[in-house]
């Protein structure tokens, strides 16, 4: 063989090397702050802001709007009294009866609104986790099921961190499609606890990703941090089943 065979060998191998490791160096220099960016993306981006929601869960009706850029969270049910809304905007709180005001107390109120709030935030998941008052950090990585995922962990600052901002949050974001399949939390209210969903169901309404979860708690005494494990052999037990029903996106303000 010739010198130029040595030559095109030699470079072309360091050529391979080079780009093995420039993988291996954008792997290691992906960030929690990375996973969410392209999470977000990849369930809908910047479709996001530009939506409305309307959505049923179990015997309510669910709806966010946007006034002038700030969202409008709605409650509704049908009862033997009539139409009872409940409306979350900004901090404030109202209570409808057929669009008559209702006075509420405000422990109830707080109770209420924190209520309607959580629906909507597990419902546009993995938006919302770059709220300004969210802390991410990557913990490594985690094989559940024979598939490899980033594990994520989110807290809140106390500052826009809302009541439950002592909550820690868990999110296992599958390495190949960025998409979160896994999340844990664990809270503090009623008693405290431990929660593990598992996506499924996954489905594109209007260019944004929506999907239900099969609802898990530890059948024993847990830690946070360990829960994936637990998943993996067999020691949750499942509570409940989170289905969003007749899911509509609109953007028909917007255009």
């Amino acid at each position: 063989m010739d010198a130029k065979y040595y030559i095109r060998s030699f470079f072309l191998g360091c050529l391979l090397v080079g780009v093995i490791t420039g993988c291996r160096d954008t792997e290691k220099t992906l960030s929690a702050q990375d996973l969410v960016d392209r999470a977000i993306e990849v369930a809908g981006g910047d479709l996001y802001e530009q939506s409305e929601f309307k959505f049923k869960f179990r015997d309510m009706e669910y709806v966010l709007e946007r006034e002038n850029g700030k969202k409008i969270m709605k409650r509704i049910k049908q009862t033997d009294s009539g139409r009872l809304s409940d409306i979350r905007k900004g901090d404030d709180f109202m209570r409808f009866l057929d669009e008559q005001p209702i006075q509420v107390s405000d422990s109830m109120a707080s109770v209420y609104s924190n209520s309607i709030n959580s629906v909507h935030y597990f419902a546009y998941l993995p938006y919302g986790l770059n709220d300004a008052a969210v802390n991410k950090e990557l913990l490594g990585t985690k094989t559940i099921g024979n598939v490899e995922y980033y594990k994520v962990k989110v807290t809140f600052d106390q500052q826009g961190g809302g009541e439950d901002f002592e909550d820690v949050y868990l999110y296992w974001i599958d390495k190949e499609a960025f998409k979160p399949v896994y999340l844990a939390y664990e809270f503090h209210v009623d008693g405290g606890g431990m929660r593990f969903r598992e996506a499924y169901n996954e489905r594109y309404v209007n260019g944004i990703r929506i999907v239900d979860y099969l609802n898990f708690k530890p059948k024993g005494a847990a830690d946070i941090m360990e829960i994936d494990d637990l998943f993996e052999k067999d020691q949750l037990e499942l509570l409940s089943e989170i289905k969003l029903e007749a899911v509509e996106v609109s953007r028909d303000n917007y255009n």
